[in-house]
């Protein structure tokens, strides 16, 4: 899939209105009871850009990007201001935020994860897109060093650690995030109020999956 390693402007994403969708497939029955199913194993999110507009310094911004990814061709990352951090908004993350998997004695790669929980049942996000220098490891308590015991992979969302945990170590992992995403449309329509204030009515973005 065609993607470029680089992030929609924050300041610009900042603002912006979007978040998760699902896709249910419901069908109701002769009784009146419904049965319910989904086609996604994930979810996908989707984001309005052009309500964080505020300038024409912005738009001209938005524009460039646009036209670098070549409108819906190129993805992109997106910094997704409600939920970025492998923890609490109002917190730092921590090596033990999220169990990303146990060890077995051989297995040295890990993909990132973040759980949603809520009401006893829990939904695992994979995460392809963390933010450089952010990822933080731990096996059964102890944080690991970055370039001595792990590797990450910030195109996938991969950790190579340097030697196999142990049978049934738990492997943690606290981490920000991008969301890999590309505009949902080849075209866009500014419109200028005043010469100090533009206005992009919609851009809108989707996730891909990668």
């Amino acid at each position: 899939m065609a993607f470029h390693e680089v992030r929609f402007p924050a300041n610009l994403s900042f603002g912006s209105v979007g978040g998760p969708e699902r896709r249910t497939e419901i069908v109701t029955l002769a009784n009146g009871f419904e049965e319910r199913n989904t086609p996604w194993e994930h979810g996908r999110r989707r984001y309005d850009a052009g309500v964080a507009m505020r300038s024409l310094d912005d738009v001209e911004a938005m524009i460039a990007f646009f036209e670098a990814r070549r409108g819906q061709l190129y993805g992109f990352r997106w910094k997704d201001w409600s939920d970025f951090k492998s923890c609490l908004p109002s917190r730092d993350p921590a090596f033990d935020d999220q169990r990303i998997g146990f060890g077995d004695g051989s297995k040295t790669l890990f993909q990132l994860t973040k759980t949603y929980s809520s009401g006893g049942h829990s939904y695992v996000r994979p995460i392809a897109k963390p933010v450089a220098d952010s990822v933080r490891l731990g096996i059964d308590g102890v944080e690991l060093a970055e370039g001595l015991d792990f590797t990450v992979d910030t195109a996938t969302g991969l950790v190579m650690l340097a030697e196999a945990p142990e049978f049934g170590a738990a492997v943690t992992a606290g981490f920000e995030f991008d969301v890999p995403v590309r505009f949902d449309t080849d075209r866009i329509q500014t419109s200028v109020a005043s010469f100090k204030v533009g206005d992009v009515p919609s851009v809108p973005v989707v996730e891909v999956r990668v």
